[in-house]
């Protein structure tokens, strides 16, 4: 017995009106956003055989990607930037730390020195080094006009060296009568220091002198009865307003 195809509205599909079909599917799922696993087996099979880059997934990706890359970047270099900001601060604080303590050091070592230079100003010592007192002061003599000795006599050998007992100003330099070669000095604490007999002077008037410095050389000149050093401390610079010169140069730190 024969079959024959049914025809009219029972007659299935063609091959190429299944496919049409298929696509019309595919791109309703595509619209209202179905996964594509509900696709019918033909529009599967269809999209397998198209390139990756067909469905613009790979280039999402692949820009993604790299604007991550270039964004880890950017936030590289900004902490780069940040961290290099953060030394240099860190350098000029230091610096500026190390000039402040530099300084803090050199006016440290100025203030000493100036401070050791103002003691030293304000220093005494004795007029011959290493001498001592030969005469006292107001010892009773024929020898001397007033009867009285006016200063003390300091041990010298002819041509020791004689030096400013404190710093001061010459105010009195040449011969002196019964003093001889003498010089009178304005102490810098309104004081005066007188020395007398020497065989020379080496100061003038009006020559500031400092603490130990050479004014000339002990001698026998004008009423002397042999070398050795005349030494007074005055009030003023006259002859007559002597005082005590061991008292005096005891009372500013010299020993004797």
């Amino acid at each position: 017995m024969a079959f024959t195809r049914a025809t009219g509205k029972h007659r299935g599909a063609s091959r190429t009106a299944r496919r049409s079909m298929g696509f019309a599917g595919a791109a309703a799922l595509a619209t209202t956003g179905v996964v594509g696993t509900l696709a019918s087996p033909a529009l599967a099979a269809d999209t397998d055989q198209r390139s990756p880059e067909d469905t613009g997934l790979t280039r999402v990706i692949t820009e993604d990607s790299l604007a991550d890359q270039v964004s880890a970047q950017v936030a590289a270099q900004e902490r780069e930037v940040a961290e290099a900001q953060v030394r240099e601060k860190l350098r000029i604080e230091a610096k500026r730390k190390a000039e402040a303590r530099a300084k803090e050091i050199r006016e440290a070592k100025e203030r000493a020195a100036r401070e050791a230079e103002r003691r030293r100003l304000a220093s005494f010592n004795l007029p011959v080094a290493g001498s001592y007192v030969s005469t006292s002061y107001k010892a009773s003599s024929s020898l001397w006009s007033s009867g009285s000795h006016s200063g003390v006599d300091f041990h010298a050998a002819y041509g020791s060296t004689v030096v400013s007992v404190g710093s001061g100003t010459v105010v009195e330099a040449g011969w002196g009568g019964a003093y001889g070669n003498n010089i009178v000095i304005r102490m810098h604490d309104g004081t005066y220091t007188q020395y007398g007999h020497l065989a020379s002077i080496g100061v003038y008037v009006g020559q500031t002198v400092e603490p130990g410095q050479r004014i000339g050389v002990s001698g026998s000149t004008g009423n002397s009865t042999g070398p050795h050093l005349h030494f007074e401390a005055r009030t003023t610079a006259e002859y007559g307003s002597d005082i005590n010169p061991v008292a005096y140069l005891r009372a500013r730190g010299v020993s004797l």
